[in-house]
């Protein structure tokens, strides 16, 4: 068995951090939520993997190179321009031959793994076995209708009007039969090939499409709001472990993880919080739920319930909640007089001022 890992795409709901970054590398308590994906599928008994790449390829090569620091072996596999989920599949054909594969969103993030439904679709072996989840709003997934039973009689992507609240979770497991599928339909309304269209079709011919209820924790972190939501979800696993240097002046309460490098002075850090290597922390309050990255700079600063990419700034500043900063990020007070606001910023970027 193999997996495909879909790590293309522009991430445009994480805009302007993704101008700059794949979305798939945006860390998740210090670690790349790709990084998690790809550790599932190994601890999930598959060693080899086929890498979908689009524009971001060098950044994701570099990243995640042969694979062999998961116990994997990577196949890159490059997609010009993300043309639909069915497309990865199209294209990666010659790759994945006659195995049976897994199909894994590279930007989403599940709690627990996917070892047992491996285990499970490879006892069993139907044509497809798709993962559902329970979510509040659908209109923004690929939804699925079961009937009586619990089948899976119809598959919409996106609708308006969802005919039940169960989303389709980044994860999707394969027969051979899927390529016949995916050739067989059209483009949608978006120009892209559906793989919610793909196994639709597979339920039309009759073919043996399953579901899988997950009661775990799913999310996929293509927004701010939900990569934030990770984070905390992650940190709050954390078992606490101090490899840095805490001066007297400082405390450390909680989980909090401050690795080798790391230096606190006169700080007070409530976890769960991670900081990482090279990372210095002075005069500052670290609240709950917030991750640093390796060599950033927090002085006189409050920051909680957020989180802060490598090589970033924080200085003199009152308070920094609920926030996502990127890379080489320098945060400062703006001048008290006159009375306004400076701002540098880049393309699609939201903004709240309190005036």
């Amino acid at each position: 068995m193999k997996a495909l890992v879909l790590s293309g795409g522009a991430g445009t709901r994480l805009r302007p951090i993704t101008h700059t970054s794949a979305k798939q590398l945006v860390p998740v308590a210090n670690k790349a939520v790709l990084f998690y994906g790809l550790e599932a599928i190994a601890a999930a008994g598959i060693t080899e993997v086929g890498v979908i790449v689009g524009d971001t390829a060098v950044e994701i090569q570099e990243a995640v190179g042969d694979g062999s620091r998961f116990g994997l072996k990577v196949t890159y596999i490059p997609q010009e321009r993300p043309l639909g989920l069915a497309h990865a599949v199209q294209i990666a054909r010659d790759y994945l031959g006659d195995d049976d594969f897994v199909m894994y969103l590279g930007d989403n993030f599940i709690i627990g793994g996917i070892t047992g439904i491996v285990d499970d679709f490879r006892t069993h072996r139907p044509d497809a076995q798709i993962l559902l989840t329970q979510v509040p709003d659908p209109r923004a997934f690929g939804v699925a209708e079961l009937d009586p039973a619990g089948q899976v009689v119809g598959l919409e992507e996106k609708p308006q009007h969802p005919k039940s609240d169960l989303a389709l979770v980044g994860v999707y497991l394969f027969t051979p039969v899927i390529h016949d599928a995916v050739r067989a339909i059209e483009p949608s309304w978006r120009g892209e090939l559906e793989i919610t269209h793909a196994i639709q079709h597979l339920i039309d011919t009759k073919a043996d499409v399953r579901s899988t209820l997950i009661k775990g924790y799913w999310k996929d972190t293509g927004n701010v709001t939900d990569m934030l939501e990770v984070n905390r979800t992650v940190l709050e696993t954390l078992e606490p472990r101090i490899d840095g240097d805490v001066d007297e002046a400082s405390e450390a309460i909680g989980r909090v993880v401050i690795e080798e490098g790391a230096r606190i002075t006169g700080s007070r850090i409530v976890g769960p919080v991670v900081i990482g290597s090279g990372t210095v922390v002075s005069n500052s309050y670290v609240g709950p739920f917030t991750s640093i990255a390796e060599n950033c700079r927090i002085t006189d600063s409050e920051l909680e319930f957020s989180i802060v990419l490598r090589e970033s700034s924080i200085d003199g500043v009152g308070r920094i909640e609920s926030s996502l900063i990127g890379r080489h990020v320098e945060v400062t007070p703006a001048p008290g007089v006159p009375h306004a606001h400076r701002l540098v910023l880049g393309d699609h970027s939201e903004v709240r001022i309190h005036s």
